[in-house]
């Protein structure tokens, strides 16, 4: 197999072999970053599809300052946040400017019992602004700060939005569990 370095080199000339080799390398992890982000399969499969194209025409600027998987990552986010602000899901939201974390119900209850698809579903089916946030905050490791100037929304829509998604999960995961007799 091809290291890296060759991959890259191989894609800024345009190699097919080494575009396709990159792609089966990076595919199936960047399509579950993907599934993240979108509603169902063909959105995420749009959203992998045109990040792939976005960085077979930007691999020029690919400098191995990070790794190669980061730096793709970064690209089906970006892409997917841009599908999810054409469809301005924050508009008429309100704003919390001051949510804090007892603003929601604390549980101690663990996520075992649950597959990662019902909870890739559950995220799936929270509203856009939510999902984003969601997984921008708790999943990417943004801060609200970044995630305000990442999706162009003020702090107090990125810190509601999360909050509003916390309070969806945990309303569907309590509704997955069996009910103890």
């Amino acid at each position: 197999m091809l290291d890296e370095r060759a991959l890259v080199d191989g894609c800024r000339h345009k190699d097919r072999t080494a575009q396709r080799k990159l792609y089966e390398l990076f595919a199936r992890k960047l399509f579950v970053v993907s599934q993240r982000y979108t509603k169902n399969r063909d959105d995420a499969e749009d959203v992998l599809q045109d990040s792939f194209v976005k960085a077979f025409q930007h691999i020029d600027t690919f400098r191995f300052e990070c790794p190669l998987e980061a730096w793709l990552k970064r690209i089906v986010i970006n892409t997917a946040l841009k599908h999810i602000r054409k469809q301005k899901p924050w508009q008429n939201q309100a704003e919390l400017e001051d949510v804090t974390p007892n603003a929601l119900p604390q549980t101690e209850d663990s996520l075992s019992g649950l597959h990662y698809q019902q909870l890739l579903k559950m995220v799936q089916e929270l509203p856009p602004g939510c999902q984003a946030v969601f997984n921008l905050y708790a999943i990417e490791g943004y801060t609200h700060p970044e995630i305000a100037e990442l999706l162009d929304i003020s702090e107090g829509t990125s810190k509601s939005q999360f909050s509003r998604a916390r309070m969806l999960l945990q309303q569907k995961i309590q509704n997955e569990r069996p009910i103890p007799k």
